[in-house]
Parts: C-alpha cells; structure tokens; sequence
C-alpha cells in the first residue's frame, strides 16, 4: 500500500515544513520527504463524540489505523503502523495529484492500494484529482486564469475529468455535481497552498471562482455541513479546521451536536456520491462481442466540434410536453408521430447539450438525461435529404429548424449525417469496399472540396478525430444502410475498435414498454401557458369515488410506484396484419390476472359422532313429478337448512355455495337436496372489483344428499326500491351495511353474504333475480327448464305428418325460404375462401334456397330426412357490374335444386314480389326480407323476366308487424321476420336521451333513427363538434362544455353539491355558467336514457392507469360518465369504446365499470361488435356495456347483417371461459358486404387539395347504397380532400390504380421537385425497416373497389398508422365525404370547422348504421317491456 525508501521499521518522522532539522540531527537529504507544496490535513486523533449506534461503522472507518498491509512490489510486510497523522496532496505543478500520510516514523505516498481498499481510495482520489484540475484553471503558474467564471470552471473540469479518469462512469451533470459537492474541499485544499506561496503569487483563498464554488456547495447543503476552514496553522490543513483552544470550547459549546450531526450527515453524502459514482468492472472483450450495446458519446471527445457553454432561455408562449400530453403506457411502435419546429434540447441546469449524447437506440441504463426523456433517435436520408426524428414518451417527433439559441448545437449532427453520406458514396464507388481501410477512408474525406457539404477539414488527424469522436452515429448509419456489403465493410470495423479503444460506457440495448414516471423536467412548472388539453380531475358523485378509489388503494397503491400487473421485462414488438388493425387476433386478452383470492371461513356444521345426522323439520309440502314428498325446512346436525338459504358444498376440493331451491326424499329415504350455484364476484368477470360480500346467482345446478353439506352461510336476497329519488335512501342502507360488516369482519364472526343479480357468463352479463322461480319448493328449477330447452334445441326432429322439422330451435316446412351456407351449397369449403385481412374479396352471403320437400330416408343414416332446396341466385352470382347496380335485397329465381342435411340450414328469411316490400324500407337493412321478380340460368348466364307459367310461392305477407322474441343460437326463428318497417314512434314517447361525449352526433344518429330515442341533451368538449351536433339534431340543447363542469351545475341545481366531489376549478366553472344554460340543464327524472362514450384515447392501446396512483385515474372521464348515471339514475345506460376498453389496463377498467353499474342496481350486458357487419364498408371494432333498471328488459345484441372478414369477437371472463356477443360473419350472413365502389363510385372526381365545400353530385346514384345514403339531398357537400406536398403527390401518382398497391410497387428512383431538389422517390425508412414492421403494408396505399375501407381514423395520410388512404382511381387522399360515407353519415350531415376537425368528428364518431341497430334492440326491449305490463 505504501511506497518508500527505506523499510518501515527503520523510518524516523519527517518534520512539518518550517522545521530545519529533526529532532534527531540525522541529515534531512537522506530521506523521501513530503514535497513543501503540498496542503496537509492534521490531527486524526478520535474525539469524545456523542453518535448514534447507525453511525458507528462509519466512525470505525475512518479512524482505524493502517496495520499489516503489504508492500506487494517488494514483497515486504510492514507491520506495527503507528496512528496516521495527517494527510496531504502534492502533484499541482505536475498535473496529476499524490496523496501522502504521514504516521510518528514517515511520510508515505500512496500507490496502488489492496483490492479490499480500492474502492474507498478511488472515490478520494478523484477528489485529489479535482483539486489538481481546478488548479490547473485558476493559476498563474500553471497557465490559468483566476478571472474564470464558475460555469466554465465547472465546464472545463468536468471535460477533463471524463476524459482521463477510469475510474467512474459518469456525463458532465454528474461529474458537474460531484464538484459543486466537493467545493469545500477542493477550496480548503487550495487556500492551504497559500502558507507556502510566494510573496508575489496571488491568495487561493481570494480567488472569486473558488469562493463561488465553496459558496455554491454550501448553498446546495443549505448549510448542514460541517465547515473547514482555508488558514490552518503552522501551515498545515487540518480535518476540523480549528486549533487546540477553540476545540476546547468547542467541546463544551451547545453547537457540539450539531455540528457531529452535520459531520455525520457530510460522511453519509459522501458515501452515497461514492456509490453512485463508482464504476463496476467491465470486460472489455465482451462488451465488443455484444451487439446488444450502445457506446455512450461523451462530450469531451466532441467537445471541439460545438460552441461554448450556453443557456436555454424560456419564453412566454411555451409549454412542456408532459404538460399537453396524456399520461399513459403505450408501445413505442403505436406512439403518434408529429413535426417539431423551433426547438431546443437542453440539461436539468437549462444548458444547451448535443443529441449525440443520448442513444440512438433505447437502452436500460441511461445515465444521461435530456428534458423532455428522449429515449431514443434516428436519421433517415436520401441522396439529397437527411432527416431526424425523436422518441419521448409521448411521440416520434421529426426534427425541423431548430431554435436560433440552438442551431449551433444541432449543425454538428447534420455534418455528421453528411459526412457518414459521403462515406457511402465513397465506398460505393469502390469494386471491393473491403479493400477501404479505415486509413484510407479517413484519407479520401480529407481530399473533400471545401464546397462540400460533408468536409470536415484538410487535415487528417481532423478527420480522424472527427470520425472517431462522432464515430456512434456513423455506426448507427451504417447499420441501417440496405446494403449488407457495405455493413461488414473493413471501414466500420475499424471505426467499432477505435471507438471500443476509448473505454467509454457501454449501455445495454433494450425494447420495453413506454411508462410514463413523474415529470421531472425542471421547467416543467415553469411554463405560463397551459394546454387547454389539460386534464380535469372527474367529477364524480360519492358511489363512483368510493368503489373506484377503494380498488386503487388496495390494488394500486401510491407507495411504491409499480402498477398491478405491471412487466419490467424486456419486450420485443412484433406487428402481424394489416397496419389498420390487428385482425387475426380472436379473443381479447385475459383480463386480469389470477391473484390470491382470501375466502372468509364458512361456519361449519358439528357432527354427531362423527357424522351428520340430518331430520325434516316440518310437514310435506307436496310431491315432485316422481311423486317424492317436498320439504322446506331440515336440520342437519345442529344446523337449520331450508329452501331459500344457502349452503356450503365441497366440489372438487373447493368449497362452493348453493342456494337451495327444494329439497325431497327419496323412496329409498335419502334426503336430497336441489340447489344453484351461487358464484362468488371474484370468480366472475369482475374479478377484483367484485364486492367480497356479494354472491351471483347462475344458472348451473346440481341435486346432492343431505349428507353431503359442509355448512351453511348466512345469505339474503337483496332488493333496494329503484330510481334517483332513493338513491340517498339506499346510500344510507348501503352505508350502515358496510359498517356492519366491517364491524363483523373486525369480531371474526361469519360473513353476512348478499345476492342482487344473476350471472349468465353464457349471456355475457347480469341479470335481475327470476325472483317468482326462486326457492318455491315446487320441485321445479328454472335452471333445469333452461339447460333442457337448449338441449331441445340441439335436436333435429321430424314432425309427425313429415312435412315440417325442427333443427336448431327454428321449426321448418315446407315451402320456407332458407340461409344455407355457401360451402353446403358448392360442396367445397373453399367457396368462401381465404380472405385477406381488410378487404372481404372473396367472402359470399348465405345462399337463399326454397325447400321443396322433406325427403324421409329408409336407410338408417346420421340423419332420417334429407332436405330437397331450390335455389335462388344473387346479383353478385352473375357478375360485380350486377351486384354494383342491384338492389342488395334482389334474388333471382331459377331451376337449381339440391339435396341437403337439415344441420346444413341456418335460419329463415322470406322473399317477396317486389311490389310487397316494405313501404318505408331504410338503410341499414334489419330484416330478412328479400324480393323476386327474374329468372337466372347460370349456364347459359341469361337473366330475364319470370315467365308467366312459373309461379313462385312467396312468403304469406301479414298485416302487422310481428314483435321480435328474445332468441337463442339460431339467426332467424319463425317470430323474427318482419313483415314491415314498425310505425313512426312520436318523438313525445320515445326514450328522453342525455347524450355524453356526444362529438358531432353519429350515436344519437342511429338511436333516433331507429325510433326509440329523442336526444333531449348533448355534451360536447370540442366547439366544432359541438356545433355540428347542434346543426344536425336542432331540437337538442348542445351544451358545449366539459362534462365534469355540467355534471357540477347539475347536482348544484338539485342542492346536491354536498355529494359532488369536483375540483375548484369545476365548481368555479359551474357558477359561471348563464342563467339560460342553467335553466336548460337536465334533471332526475327527466333523462330515460344515457347514452356516449368517454374518450378512448386512454383505451386504444395507450395505457393511462398502469404506472399511475388513484390521483391520475381520477382525470379518467369515464368516472363522470358513471357519476351521470349513478346520479340520474336513468332506465338505461350505453356505453361505447374501443375494443381494447374491455382488456387494457389487465381488465381494471372494464371490471370497474360493471362493479359500479351493478352497485348502482343495473342489469348489465357487454359485447364487442364489428360495424362492418352492419352495413358500412370498413372495419371498426367496438366495445358496447348496456346497462338497464332492474324492472326494465335488457337489450339483446343486434344479429349481424352483412358478411365480413373477422374471427368471433370474444371477452375473456375466467376461468379459461369467453363469451362472443354475436358470431362471425365470415362465413355466410344475409348479405354481401358493402364495398368501396358500393360507398363511394357515384362521387365526382376532385383534384388533391380540393376546397370547395360544396358542389353537384353529375350523376345519378348506381348502388342500393349510394341511394340510401343520398336520400331525398341535392348539393353535395364537404367533398373536399387534404393536400398533399409535392413529394408525396409525386408519389401518389407513380402508385399504380389497382387493388392492393402501396409503396411497395413504386420505382427505385430519384424525382426532381420544382424546386431542383433531387430526392427518394421511396422514403428510405420503408425498405430499411420493413421487416419490423409486416412490411409497412399499406402506407401510401391504394383503396381496392371490391374491397372494404380501412377504420376510420381522425387524420388519413398515406404515413399514417391507417396508411391506405388513396382514392382507387384518382390521384389525391379520401375527401371528408367520402370518410362519413365509409362510416354511414347520410350525405345531408353535416360537419363543422376546418378539414381538420372535419375529419376528426368522423373518425370519432360510431358509425350510424351500428348504433341504428343497437337501438333496434332497445326498442324491442322497450316494447317487450310494454306488452309484459299489459299482459
């Protein structure tokens, strides 16, 4: 450890410096002596201190005396070291520092210490090294400037420290840090050097730099750090800084805690910057061999390429990224991409600092930080074009000019682009690149004309530096470049050696999850302008923040930060399917995952003996259909069981509870007991968020001894009177109930369980208890009736007389018009084909056949009857030209007859002369109605008029409509054909609907269409919006305002405000309001109906709750949305979102969602559907809840109507079970799809950029569709397009006009643009990164005619997510009419704003169409409700 002349035993002491001789007389010459300019540190004697038993260890540390170390260069073992001394630090004029000790004997440098003590060493050695460095700056003597300001003091040393130490891994903040906390020491060592200074040497100790730099340090410490003084005695620094008379008083003084507290807390400082600081052992050989590795750019290498030291300087009109961006977890592929212009990157200290220091790739364990977290960049360039692109947590930002402040800074990374360009060229001129050392590159680039953009200087040890420093660009470019040859070149392995050479960080390359964390950018609160997109806080009512904040502080708690179901593994991003939409996925993701679920003990029953003896208590009641006597009452054991309780039964291994419906004996005298499951919460699809207490009623039964019971459970069936004027009635119960049981729950006594509902995960929801078939005892369940009539259904039976059958629930006879599916038809399965993902080319409505006759077989077969069909030919049989110009409910007769299996059939439809239809028919089509006038014959293709002699049996015409009964399986029973469009309802009976998040009105749309809803009341946020909607539903009062503020208004009118829980901001809000608008308001009692839905930003695949506390996921607007309806309590409820609504978050939402629906007493439903099933060409998926009053019909899911190309749409719930509220379409329904030419064909040709809002249509409408969607409108209107620039114009136009093209069919070739610029015909990210991405299929795509419309989104640009956004045949992106067309909007809706927020009130929307037959269903229900009432 030491390193001297002489052996340690035979050293004497060396004097202090103002000493001649030692006490001795040897001669001083002989010895190895302290150099005089040197400042020591005195007096390590130990102190009578007062410390706690925690600071202990570090005491001992530092005090403890140097013993048996060993001289390992000499091999000599020094024993019997006295008490170290003093210390001192030497080497200024030299450049490098040396540490001295000093004990009674000698002086001692340090040199290389024990491995044990290295650490320790290490970390005081750079304080040593500091201090030599900040010498270096500020003497005269050693070409300094004592005039230096601190910042570039800090700047200076920082660089120099981060280039020659190895032994920390750190940036310029953290060195910058490590200085400012060290100040005081390096001030002290400095100011010590004054005792031996010349007469005409300026005083350390005054020099300004140096007293800003100890004032700077004790600022940051505030004070709590024990202070050492600049003028030690006799010329010596000393560790307390204060001689022999003040330590005496110090002794005595009352400061004497404070200051060891202070010391104490100094030590703890100390240690956690040496931790923080401290560099792990690397192997060099296998960082190089890794290719998961980023070497980290430091800045002194670069340093001579960019400008001094510069500050950020904030303006007026600025605004943080975290401050206008929602907060949530989102794959990084997903993120929105933007264009940033003047702009700057900047530190935690406002200072200027390049991009090269960040990763180009995202990596681990980033120690750089740049505001706002840049986690990663890219550059893209053409021959002539470089561009560069940023990723934060909140979008890719493609770099534009920068700012004026920090122009400078980004020049140097733009030369680098240039100058990695010009290598390409370089090496691409070249036979065998390899041959291209990197001497040899670094030679041509020096021969670069001085008018070339890429020289870099004449010079080649420039060049060379330039290269080498900026060399992880350069790499990174190389990586990218297409061509493999040019990736393995001589040249970037050379550059990769140098750069390893260099010692610098190497960061692990990772691919995770973007997860928002706490904004720390430091101006983050500094802006003045704040986005109007700020987030609210929710206003909700005091059910709503109850349930919700419940499971967020149980499962999401605020310490520490870390999400339930949150991974932290590394995860690598894989996109399958068409860019829209990811379509191959069937089943959305389990919802959450399985968790340690805690069951209250059930109270047991005590046995006699060892068995359970089990007795009737009570008389028969009467018999079962077996004649076996009923009883309600039995005591087993001490036990009383009796119909309507509940008891505890072992399935499995697990105990289960039952509700018991009867009980009997036996002839042979067992005592049977019949009950239901009653399912506990967590095991349903609520999961979590189910209430502990409640149990659900199911439909799954079973009948089990007397013997077999474990125990009972105290149970009631709950019912609360229902409405808005007792929901303060039923808090009040709900309250002391809660109370009670947690009451209970603290006395260990049973839990008290309730059931409300009845859970049918079958049905996909909740349902109001069949009290009147509950616990009758009649020896009946209605669960067995149910089960039994599926059962029924199942069965294919033969009527007696042989001219009808049953199959599937649906009875048939002869001479009915039947769906069979196309393969049954054909006879090959491929008649439908594959299709490919979004387009539905290929797919083929049910075939329409009449049944002739009932062939009875005498040979036993699987079957006994077949059935004899005829066929009926479609439009799109004979060709695309007569499906386009063909009314889609059109057959056409002809001779074609097959024999087929009764299970081939598959519902029943009726088919009509045309002079029958439906006199009010509508778009979209919600019958199965079809009409027949023409004869086909398909193999000599000739269509013509039905010949008098052939007389078809049309379906019997009825004089009413018939009202729709509930069905199960089957798509058409005998009840379900309509024979006419149902009467007008006046708008005074229809349901009075408050529409929520109402955007330009597209669900009220389709409601009031479908005769069941007046929407009274909307809620807009956005003016434009707003202002459509009050332009297309006059009648409705549009209050265009934040829901959380009319939500406040409301309950303020009602003198509710006391359970509101709304923000200031709210309530000021709701007080400014006009007397107009509060008098309009909507109160309980007046709304039937809620209908909207909440914003989905959060849900589509941009997670807001994962990382965040209860306080984030109060904003959540789907909070408000419960709170309108837990306040106003209306008859019914719908809400819509993305399908990822039901999965995100692990399902926390979804389950919440129902949890507060169902406390709040309503029956709920839930769903996914496709709106291309219901009549609009494009693929849009949606989440659906309904919810319905207890007393109220639940709505059954639309059937759908039209043949599209996606899978079954499930739901996870548990337990390995999913639910499907519709089946797929994909192969047969009663229609064709509608495809693009259906939609679109009829519309004039515009130019790209077209402007003019209004125009004639020129032709006459062709399709069924285009006639509908027209009506009765003149003008066409909003047949306006976005215009392209003329790089992509160019592009647009080189795509060819047929199916499926996109980026990938234009030529490899460069355009020339107007104003001479020579660029890329294909952006050159595209090849370049196809693989990662299912070959960008469909960016800078062409429509297909026959096929289907991509979804609708809010902003259509050919390099968008949604990228196939042009025209089949013209050469310019979709007009804003052509995308209302593809989401159903008749032609005279109108839509408000620029083409901006056009676009965006339709990509919002829900396609009319879908919620037309949403409010089909309601109307049923509404209706079934009535007749119920009068029956």
């Amino acid at each position: 450890m030491v390193r001297n002349g002489t052996k340690a035993g035979e050293q004497k002491k060396r004097p202090l410096p103002e000493i001649k001789a030692d006490s001795d007389g040897e001669d001083l010459s002989t010895r190895h002596t302290r150099p005089k300019r040197a400042a020591a540190c005195t007096n390590f004697k130990e102190k009578s201190v007062r410390i706690s038993e925690k600071s202990a260890t570090v005491e001992t540390k530092q005090h403890q005396t140097v013993e048996d170390e060993v001289e390992k260069g000499r091999g000599v073992k020094c024993d019997g070291f006295g008490r170290v001394e003093n210390w001192s630090i030497s080497g200024y004029d030299d450049g490098y520092p040396v540490v001295w000790f000093s004990t009674e004997l000698a002086d001692y440098d340090c040199g290389k210490p024990a491995t044990s003590y290295k650490k320790m060493y290490d970390y005081f050695y750079q304080k040593a090294f500091a201090s030599v460095e900040v010498y270096k700056r500020v003497a005269k003597s050693a070409g300094g400037d004592s005039g230096v300001s601190l910042d570039e003091l800090l700047v200076a040393v920082s660089r120099s420290m981060s280039l020659e130490s190895k032994c920390f891994s750190t940036d310029f903040l953290v060195i910058r840090n490590f200085l400012i906390r060290q100040g005081e020491f390096i001030y002290n060592q400095l100011a010590g050097l004054d005792e031996t200074a010349k007469k005409d040497e300026a005083s350390f100790a005054e020099i300004p730099v140096l007293v800003a730099l100890r004032d700077e340090n004790s600022r940051l410490d505030n004070g709590a750090v024990i202070q050492m003084e600049g003028r030690p005695s006799n010329g010596v620094l000393r560790i307390d800084g204060v001689s022999e008379a003040a330590k005496c008083e110090a002794l005595i003084s009352d400061q004497e805690m404070v200051d060891e507290d202070q010391r104490y807390a100094r030590i703890m400082q100390d240690e956690e910057d040496r931790k923080t600081m401290q560099r792990p052992k690397r192997n060099n050989g296998a960082a190089l061999a890794s290719n998961k590795g980023y070497v980290k750019t430091t800045e002194d290498e670069i340093a001579g390429d960019y400008p001094l030291p510069a500050y950020y300087k904030n303006f007026k009109d600025e605004a943080d990224e975290l401050i206008v961006a929602d907060d949530y977890e989102v794959n990084y592929e997903d993120l929105p991409r933007r264009m940033l212009h003047n702009w700057a990157l900047y530190n935690s200290d406002s200072r200027f600092i390049s991009l090269e220091l960040l990763p180009m790739k995202p990596c681990a364990d980033i120690d750089v930080t740049i505001f706002g977290q840049i986690k990663e960049w890219m550059i893209e360039w053409g021959c002539s074009t470089i561009s560069i692109s940023i990723r934060t947590d909140v979008a890719w930002y493609r770099l534009g000019k920068p700012s004026k402040q920090y122009a400078p800074w980004f020049e140097p990374v733009l030369k680098t682009a240039r100058v990695t360009i010009g290598i390409f060229g370089l090496l691409e001129e070249q036979t065998r690149m390899s041959k291209l050392s990197f001497e040899d590159v670094t030679k041509r680039v020096s021969e670069f004309q001085k008018n070339d953009k890429a020289f870099i200087s004449s010079d080649r040890l420039a060049v060379n530096r330039f290269l080498v420093g900026h060399g992880q660009i350069i790499l990174q470019m190389f990586s990218e470049f297409p061509k493999k040859d040019i990736q393995r070149c001589s040249f970037v392995s050379d550059l990769a050696r140098k750069r390893a050479e260099r010692h610098n960080t190497r960061w692990t390359i990772k691919k995770k999850k973007i997860l928002f964390k706490v904004n720390c950018n430091p101006r983050a609160g500094m802006a003045p302008v704040v986005s109007k997109r700020k987030a609210m806080q929710a206003t909700t009512t005091r059910l709503i923040n109850r349930i919700w904040g419940e499971f967020y502080s149980n499962y999401s708690p605020e310490e520490p930060v870390q999400a339930v179901g949150v991974e932290n593994e590394e995860e690598e991003v894989e996109e399958e399917g068409e860019i829209e939409e990811d379509d191959a996925e069937e089943t959305v993701p389990e919802p959450v995952e399985e968790v340690e679920k805690f069951h209250t003990p059930l109270k047991k029953i005590r046995g006699v003996s060892g068995k359970t003896e089990s007795s009737w208590s009570g008389e028969s009641l009467g018999k079962t259909s077996a004649g076996e006597p009923l009883y309600r009452q039995a005591l087993v054991g001490e036990e009383i069981v009796a119909v309507g309780g509940a008891v505890v039964l072992e399935d499995e291994g697990n105990e289960v509870i039952y509700f018991v419906e009867y009980m009997f004996e036996k002839s042979n005298n067992c005592k049977m007991l019949h009950g239901r499951l009653l399912q506990r919460g967590c095991d349903t699809v609520l999961g979590n968020a189910a209430n502990e207490r409640e149990l659900f009623l199911t439909n799954e039964c079973k009948t089990v001894s007397l013997k077999e019971i474990k125990g009972t459970v105290s149970f009631e069936i709950r019912s609360r009177p229902w409405g808005h004027q007792f929901r303060k009635e039923n808090t009040t119960a709900d309250k002391l109930d809660r109370a009670r049981a947690e009451e209970r729950k603290t006395k260990d006594l049973p839990t008290e369980y309730f059931c409300k509902s009845l859970y049918s995960p079958e049905r996909g929801g909740f349902f109001s208890l069949p009290l009147n078939d509950m616990g009758c005892a009649s020896g009946t369940c209605s669960s067995c009736r149910i089960r039994e009539d599926e059962e029924k259904k199942t069965e294919i039976k033969l009527n007696s007389s042989k001219t009808g059958f049953s199959c599937n629930g649906v009875d048939y006879s002869d001479d009915d018009y039947v769906y069979v599916k196309p393969e049954d038809i054909d006879g090959s399965k491929e008649a439908n084909g594959r299709f490919k993902s979004g387009r539905n080319i290929g797919l083929r409505p049910f075939v329409v056949c009449q049944i002739l006759e009932i062939i009875v077989l005498k040979e036993s077969r699987k079957a006994s009857f077949e059935v004899k069909v005829r066929r009926l030919y479609r439009p799109e049989d004979v060709s695309d030209e007569k499906a386009y110009a063909s009314d889609i409910q059109e057959l056409y007769y002809s001779e074609d007859t097959d024999v087929l299996q009764p299970e081939a059939l598959e519902g029943k439809c009726e088919v009509r002369k045309k002079i029958d239809m439906p006199s009010r028919r509508e778009y979209p089509i919600s019958d199965n109605i079809f009409f027949c006038e023409q004869i086909y014959d398909p193999s000599k293709g000739s269509l013509k008029q039905l010949p008098v002699n052939i007389k078809p049996k049309y379906t019997t015409v009825k004089d009413e409509a018939l009202l729709r009964k509930r069905k199960g399986k089957g798509l058409v029973t005998e009840t379900d054909s309509v024979t006419d469009k149902p009467e007008e309802v006046s708008k005074e009976t229809r349901l009075a609907t408050l529409d929520i998040f109402a955007g330009c009105g597209g669900l009220s749309q389709g409601l009031e269409q479908a005769g069941v809803s007046a929407t009274k009341w909307a809620i807009e946020y956005e003016e434009p919006a707003g202002k459509a909607f009050r332009k297309n539903h006059p009648e409705t009062t549009v209050f265009v305002d934040n829901c959380n503020v009319i939500l406040r208004a409301i309950m303020e009118k009602c003198g509710d405000q006391d359970e509101c829980i709304s923000t200031k901001e709210a309530n000021e809000l709701a007080e400014k309001l006009d007397e107009d608008q509060k008098r309009t308001l909507p109160l309980p009692g007046q709304v039937d109906f809620i209908n909207g839905g909440p914003p989905c930003q959060g849900f589509s695949g941009m997670n807001r709750f994962n990382q965040s506390s209860w306080s984030k996921v109060q904003c959540e607007m789907i909070l408000a949305f419960l709170s309108f309806a837990d306040y106003f309590r209306p008859r019914y409820f719908l809400l819509e979102n993305v399908r990822t609504f039901v999965s995100f978050n692990k399902g926390q939402t979804f389950q919440l969602t129902l949890a507060s629906l169902l406390e709040m007493g309503y029956q709920v439903r839930f769903g996914i559907l496709e709106a291309g099933a219901y009549g609009v060409s494009q693929s849009r998926k949606r989440a659906f809840i309904w919810a319905a009053a207890p007393d109220e019909v639940l709505p059954e899911w639309p059937e759908p109507m039209h043949v599209f190309g996606v899978p079954e749409l499930k739901i996870s719930l548990s337990k390995g079970v999913h639910y499907a509220a519709v089946r797929s379409t994909q192969y047969g329904a009663p229609f064709r799809p509608i495809t693009v030419r259906d939609t679109i064909g009829d519309l004039p040709s515009v130019v790209n950029g077209e402007s003019n809002t209004k125009r004639e249509y020129k032709s006459q409408p062709i399709s069924w569709f285009q006639k509908e969607i027209r009506g009765d409108n003149i003008a066409l209107t909003d047949h306006i397009c976005k215009e392209m620039n003329e790089l992509n114009l160019i592009r647009c136009k080189k795509i060819p006009k047929r199916p499926g093209a996109d980026w990938r069919d234009l030529p490899e070739e460069k355009v020339t643009l107007s104003k001479g610029q020579v660029v890329d015909l294909i952006p050159w990210c595209l090849p370049n990164t196809a693989k990662r991405h299912n070959q960008w299929k469909g960016l800078f795509g062409r429509l297909d005619w026959e096929g289907n419309f991509p979804t609708s989104i809010t902003d259509p640009q050919p390099m968008g997510k949604v990228g196939m956004c042009f025209h089949p045949d013209q050469d310019r992106i979709i007009t804003v009419r052509e995308c209302a067309r593809s989401q159903g909007f008749p032609d005279s809706y109108v839509f408000q704003g620029n083409i901006i927020h056009k676009h965006r009130q339709i990509g919002n929307a829900v396609p009319p169409p879908l919620a037309f037959a949403l409010g089909r269903k309601l109307k049923e229900a509404v209706q079934l409700k009535s007749v119920t009432k009068t029956n």
